[in-house]
């Protein structure tokens, strides 16, 4: 695989939800790229569900390896997928990406986050006509804040799928300790069994407890590694809930497709925090 390359020019606007969207988003980014080229970058996994929305050439995107040409992705909702995601652009991508939290997620698709889960899947197949419509409407302007209010609108109109109470707090309890809660002791404090637990799990947010608290382990891992205050990666193994260093080692393989410093180092060119004078996060 060649280098990851960024795109050499492109244009980046984000915007926080607003009292509307609160809970249900964690954000919306618009993304322009201005000068033509092949690039690739790697996403690791982490804990949203994306809606793209495609108003240039479309991305090539494939899940745990690159891209192939028949791996052309117009508009697409993704959900969540416990490995790397492989994207490949030719200078000409234009889109609005909606990230929702899991739960919101919910709110929006319903049930459908279980067709989502580890796919990608076209927006027409989940959105239907007023997906396409909505698509439409982003596409004849291109005012950014334009556009992301038409999104905003169409997520708070159509975001009546309320997830039960019972994943809710399960979920908020997982994210709490950042996956380090026993999922059996979870259930007992709902009142469910763990069976029970791992199949309405699926069938609200798309994966199972266990695979979602791994996540959140990892989150949290990349997270402590951002702050610019990390104490090496085996600090960082050790506040996550990771058994030892070698664990965290062989969770970034399989979650980011890379070593931990693989992936410090790939970040940092765009992000100054992973910078490490000392070196305090190398040796993996």
């Amino acid at each position: 695989m060649p280098d990851l390359a960024a795109p050499l020019a492109f244009e980046l606007i984000r915007r926080a939800p607003s009292q509307r969207t609160a809970g249900l988003i964690t954000g919306m980014t618009g993304y322009r790229e201005t000068a033509p080229g092949r690039f690739s970058q790697r996403e690791a996994a982490h804990l949203i569900v994306p809606l793209i929305i495609s108003l240039g050439s479309p991305f090539l995107i494939a899940l745990g390896r690159e891209p192939y040409a028949a791996d052309r992705q117009p508009s697409f909702a993704a959900g969540l997928y416990a490995g790397p995601v492989h994207i490949e652009s030719d200078g000409g991508a234009e889109c609005v990406q909606v990230d929702f939290t899991p739960l919101g997620a919910y709110r929006l698709f319903g049930g459908g986050v279980v067709d989502l889960a580890a796919r990608m899947v076209d927006m027409s197949d989940v959105l239907g006509r007023d997906g396409r419509q909505l698509r439409e409407r982003m596409g004849a302007t291109t005012c950014w804040q334009h556009r992301f209010d038409l999104l905003e609108d169409f997520i708070a109109g159509r975001a009546n799928h309320l997830p039960s109470p019972e994943i809710a707090f399960a979920w908020r309890r997982l994210a709490l300790t950042a996956g380090n809660a026993r999922i059996a002791a979870l259930a007992g404090e709902i009142g469910w069994s763990r069976k029970h637990l791992v199949e309405r799990f699926r069938s609200e947010l798309g994966l199972a407890p266990k695979s979602i608290a791994r996540m959140m382990r990892f989150d949290r891992a990349c997270r402590l590694a951002r702050s610019g205050t990390a104490p090496g990666w085996a600090g960082i193994a050790a506040e996550s809930g990771f058994a030892d260093q070698a664990h965290l080692v062989r969770e970034f393989g399989e979650l980011a497709g890379e070593t931990p410093t693989a992936w410090a180092r790939r970040l940092a060119l765009i992000d100054s925090r992973l910078t490490r004078p000392n070196e305090a996060l190398s040796g993996w």
